[in-house]
C-alpha cells in the first residue's frame, strides 16, 4: 500500500530524519510497527519512503510504500534520537498450497459480491486479477469493514492459509450483513410503494363510487354504527360510546394505527345483538316432551329442568301482568330462577351437553357452547384491554355476539377445569357472570360498555365438584348426572345410537338390524362405563365391519345381531369379566366402592402379611393419597385392639409385618371411604374367611369401630351393579341416599346399613372357620 503518514509527534520526525537524512533517496526504509492497546504488535511492515513534504497546516509527512513483513526484534543501541530494533524479513509460509489458493479465489468471489452491493463493481476489476494468495489476502488491509484490531491480526498472519481463513471468514459476514440490509430495505420499500398505491386507488375508488352514485361498504358499516347511536333501544351508555368513538375516528387518520384500533371496536360493539331478544313463550309440557324424546332416564334431571322453565314461565307471566297494570317489574333475570345456575356434574358420556341444547330447544333460545378446559387468562373471560395488540372480547362477549340475541341458553363446560396462573385467575372472573345480583352490570374490558347478561340462561358442567372453586359452587345448583343402568344404557343405544351411528357409518336401516340382548352383551361385556360415549364406540366399531362386509361381499343384507355369539363375532372376545368372584375367593381380599373422574368404580382391596425380624409395621401401596393412608392405618389398629373379639388367634401381629395394596397402581387414589373394606380385608386375612364374592362394601371408618357416611351413593351403587355384586354394605346415615338410585337397580340388589364395623364384617365374610396365625 501507498499511504501518507503524518509526522507528528518528536519519534516520528526523528525515525524519518535517521532514515532519509537531509532528503530522499531510493533507500531510505522506514519499520513501521502499529501499536494497539499499548503494546507493539510483533510483526511491523518495512516501507521505502517516496516522497517526503508538508500537509496543509505545516505538518511534516512522508509517502510510504509497504516493502513486505518483518519479525521485531529486540532493540539496539542508537542514536540518541531514532528508536532503533532489529527486525528480519517473515518468512510466510504455505504461500503456494492447494488450499490457500482455493481460499483466495473464494476471497475474490466474497469481495467481488460485496463490492456490488455497494455498487462499485469496477473496483473489482484489479482485484480479480492479482495470483499470488498472500497478496490478495492483504487486500484486506483496504477493507473499511475491518478494524484496526483485526487489521493488524492480518498483518500478524505469517501462515497464508490462517490470514485467508481469517479474511474470508470476515468477509463472509459482511457479505451477509450487507444481504440482509439489502433485504430490509427492500422489504421497506415495497411495503411502502404498496401502501402508496393502495391509498391512491382507494381515493380514486371513492371519487368513482361519488360519480355514480354508490356507497361503499365501509360508508354502510358507519351508517349502521350511526343507527345504532341513534336507535333508542340501545343502552344509553352504548349509545354515549358509540358517538364518541364515531368522532375520534373522523378526527383520525386513516394512514394512522389508531384507525384500525377504533374501527375494529366499532365493528365488534355494533355486531353485539343490543336490541335483538328470543321471544320464549315457555310450554311446559311441550319442554317436557322435548325432554323425554331427547334422553332416556334421567328423571331427577329432567324433573328439576322442567320445574326452572315452568317457575320461569310463571314469572315472566307475572312480569307482563304487572307492567300492563304500570306497575314496575324486576326482570326475570333477576330474581328467581333466572339468575339460577343449574351446574350438571357427572360422569363423561352421560349427557350433560346435549342436555343443554334440549333446554334450548324447548324454550326456542338459540344455543351457545363455551368451553372452559383448560382456560387460564383471565381476559379470556373479561376480554383484554383496548390498549393492548391482538385485544378481543372476552367469551362470553364473544359467545353473545355469535348468538345473536341477548338471552341464548349459554353453556360453560368443564368449569371443574378452569386453571389459573400469573395471568390472573379465570374462575373468579365467572363469578360476576354467574352472579344474579351483578351480572345485568357485567363490563368486558375490551367493550368498556355495560353488558346486560341477567335475562341468559347459563348451564354449567363438570365432572367432578371438589375441583370447582367454593365461592364459584356456592352460586350454582348443582344437579347431578350419577350415570345410567344397564337397562338404560340399552334403551339409549336402540332409540338413539344405533340410528346415529347408521347414518355416520352410510348403513340402511333395512341393511341391519341389532336386538336388544345384542345391545346387553355389548353394555355388559365390552363396556363399563357410567355414560355411553363408549357404547357408542362400540355400536359404530360394529356397523363399520358391518359395512365393510356388505361392501366387499362377505355377507348379505339383511345382517342380524342377535345375541352375544353374533356380537362376539363382529367385536371379538369380551373386554371385560365377572372377576369379583376370583378376586375374593381367598381371604384376605375385599371388594370397595370408590367414585372417580369417569364415574362411580370398584377396587379390590388386598392384605398380606409376613415374617419380619425387627422391621414390623404396615405397608401401603397402590399410589394412595394421604387419606386413604390414614383409613390403612385405623383399620391395622382396629384389628389389632378388637383381636379376640374378632376371632384372631394369638400371636398373629408377633414379628410380623403386614401389606396393604390397592391395585391399578398407575391410578392415583384417595379419600376415606375404602376404611371399612380395609378392615374387612384385614380382618379376612388373620381369621381365615373369605369375603363374599357378591358383597361390595364403602364407608369411613373410625377407631372406636363406627361407620361414618359417604358420598356418591348412587355412581357406587351403579358400579356394584355393573360389575355384578348383588349386595352392598353402607353406612347406616346413607340410607336415604338410596333414594336416589334407580328403582330397577334397588329391586335387584340387597342393601345392609351398618353403624358399627361388626355389622360390616357379619355381611361380608364367610362363616368363621377356625382362626389363623398369620
Amino acid at each position: 500500500m501507498v499511504v501518507t503518514i503524518a509526522l507528528e509527534t518528536d519519534e516520528a520526525r526523528a525515525a524519518a530524519r535517521a532514515a532519509a537524512g537531509d532528503g530522499v533517496h531510493d533507500r531510505a526504509q522506514v519499520l513501521l510497527v502499529p501499536r494497539l492497546d499499548g503494546r507493539y504488535a510483533a510483526v511491523g511492515t518495512v516501507a521505502q519512503i517516496e516522497d517526503a513534504g508538508e500537509l496543509r497546516g505545516g505538518v511534516k509527512a512522508l509517502v510510504v510504500r509497504g516493502l513486505h513483513r518483518a519479525v521485531i526484534g529486540a532493540g539496539v543501541p542508537g542514536t540518541g534520537e531514532a528508536l532503533w530494533v532489529r527486525a528480519t524479513p517473515a518468512v510466510e509460509a504455505n504461500a503456494d498450497t492447494d488450499r490457500a489458493e482455493e481460499l483466495a479465489k473464494e476471497y475474490q468471489a466474497v469481495v467481488e459480491n460485496i463490492l456490488e452491493s455497494r455498487g462499485v463493481p469496477g473496483l473489482a476489476d484489479a482485484f480479480r486479477g492479482m495470483t499470488d494468495p498472500g497478496a490478495i489476502a492483504d487486500m484486506a488491509g483496504y477493507s473499511p469493514d475491518l478494524s484496526a484490531e483485526q487489521k493488524v491480526g492480518v498483518l500478524e498472519a505469517l501462515d497464508v492459509e490462517d490470514r485467508l481463513e481469517l479474511v474470508v471468514g470476515w468477509a463472509r459476514e459482511t457479505l451477509a450483513d450487507l444481504s440482509l440490509k439489502d433485504r430490509i430495505r427492500k422489504d421497506v420499500t415495497e411495503g411502502m410503494e404498496k401502501t402508496q398505491r393502495e391509498f391512491l386507488l382507494r381515493q380514486q375508488l371513492a371519487a368513482i363510487q361519488k360519480e355514480l352514485g354508490e356507497e361503499s361498504g365501509d360508508d354502510e358499516a358507519l351508517d349502521h354504527v350511526r343507527a345504532l347511536a341513534a336507535d333508542p333501544a340501545v343502552p344509553q351508555e352504548v349509545r354515549d360510546a358509540l358517538t364518541k368513538e364515531l368522532g375520534r375516528l373522523e378526527r383520525t387518520s386513516e394512514q394512522s394505527p389508531e384507525h384500525g384500533w377504533i374501527r375494529t371496536w366499532l365493528d365488534t360493539v355494533a355486531g353485539l345483538p343490543w336490541t335483538s331478544r328470543a321471544e320464549d313463550p315457555v310450554d311446559v309440557p311441550g319442554a317436557r316432551a322435548v325432554l323425554d324424546a331427547d334422553h332416556n332416564g334421567l328423571e331427577d334431571v329432567k324433573d328439576r329442568i322442567v320445574e326452572h322453565l315452568a317457575v320461569r314461565a310463571r314469572l315472566a307471566e307475572r312480569a307482563a301482568a304487572q307492567a300492563a297494570d304500570g306497575d314496575d317489574a324486576e326482570p326475570a333475570g333477576r330474581s328467581g330462577p333466572g339468575g339460577a345456575i343449574i351446574t350438571l356434574v357427572g360422569p363423561p358420556g352421560v349427557g350433560k351437553t346435549s342436555l343443554g341444547e334440549s333446554v334450548a330447544r324447548a324454550m326456542g333460545r338459540p344455543f351457545v357452547r363455551v368451553a372452559l378446559g383448560g382456560v387460564r387468562d383471565e381476559a379470556e373471560i373479561r376480554g383484554h384491554r383496548r390498549t393492548y395488540v391482538g385485544a378481543m372480547p372476552g367469551r362470553i362477549a364473544r359467545a353473545i355476539s355469535d348468538a345473536g340475541v341477548m338471552n341464548p341458553v349459554l353453556m360453560l363446560d368443564e368449569v371443574d377445569k378452569l386453571g389459573s396462573d400469573w395471568r390472573g385467575d379465570p374462575s373468579s372472573a365467572l363469578l360476576e357472570v354467574l352472579d344474579p345480583a351483578q351480572n345485568h352490570t357485567f363490563r368486558d374490558h375490551y367493550l368498556e360498555v355495560d353488558l346486560d347478561l341477567s335475562d341468559v340462561v347459563f348451564i354449567a358442567t363438570a365432572n367432578v365438584m371438589d375441583t370447582i372453586p367454593g365461592p364459584l359452587l356456592d352460586r350454582m345448583e348443582v344437579v347431578p348426572l350419577d350415570g345410567y343402568t344397564e337397562a338404560e344404557k340399552v334403551d339409549i343405544a336402540r332409540d338413539h345410537l344405533v340410528a346415529r351411528q347408521r347414518r355416520r357409518n352410510g348403513v340402511g336401516d333395512d341393511e341391519v338390524t341389532i336386538s336388544d340382548d345384542a345391545l346387553r352383551s355389548i353394555v355388559a361385556d365390552h363396556t363399563r362405563e357410567a355414560g355411553v360415549r363408549n357404547l357408542e364406540r362400540q355400536v359404530g366399531r360394529l356397523l363399520r365391519k358391518v359395512a365393510t362386509a356388505l361392501s366387499t361381499g362377505a355377507v348379505e343384507a339383511p345382517v342380524e345381531v342377535r345375541d352375544a355369539d353374533d356380537v362376539r363375532r363382529w367385536l371379538g372376545r369380551p373386554r371385560f369379566f365377572a372377576e369379583v368372584a376370583d378376586r375374593t375367593s381367598v381371604p384376605g381380599v375385599a371388594t370397595g366402592l370408590a367414585v372417580t373422574g369417569v364415574g362411580g368404580d370398584v377396587l379390590f382391596v388386598e392384605a398380606s402379611s409376613m415374617p419380619s425380624s425387627g422391621d414390623a409395621g404396615l405397608t401401603l401401596t397402590g399410589q394412595l393419597g394421604d387419606v386413604m393412608k390414614e383409613s390403612g392405618t385405623i383399620a391395622l389398629s382396629y384389628v389389632r385392639a378388637h383381636a379376640d373379639e374378632l376371632g384372631v388367634a394369638d400371636g398373629a401381629f408377633d414379628d410380623r409385618r403386614f401389606h396393604l395394596h390397592v391395585p391399578a397402581g398407575a391410578v392415583p387414589k384417595d379419600g376415606p371411604s375404602a376404611g371399612v373394606t380395609m378392615v374387612t380385608a384385614m380382618t379376612s386375612l388373620l381369621t381365615g374367611r373369605p369375603v363374599r364374592s357378591t358383597v361390595g362394601m364403602t364407608g369411613e371408618v373410625t377407631l372406636q369401630g363406627n361407620v361414618l357416611p359417604i358420598g356418591g351413593v348412587k355412581q357406587k351403587v351403579l358400579a356394584a351393579h355393573r360389575a355384578g355384586l348383588t349386595e352392598v354394605v353402607l353406612p347406616a346415615r346413607n340410607g336415604p341416599d338410596l333414594d336416589d338410585v334407580p328403582e330397577a337397580v334397588r329391586e335387584q340388589m340387597t342393601f345392609h346399613l351398618a353403624s358399627h364395623i361388626d355389622e360390616v364384617l357379619a355381611a361380608a365374610l364367610e362363616p368363621a372357620s377356625d382362626p389363623v396365625a398369620a
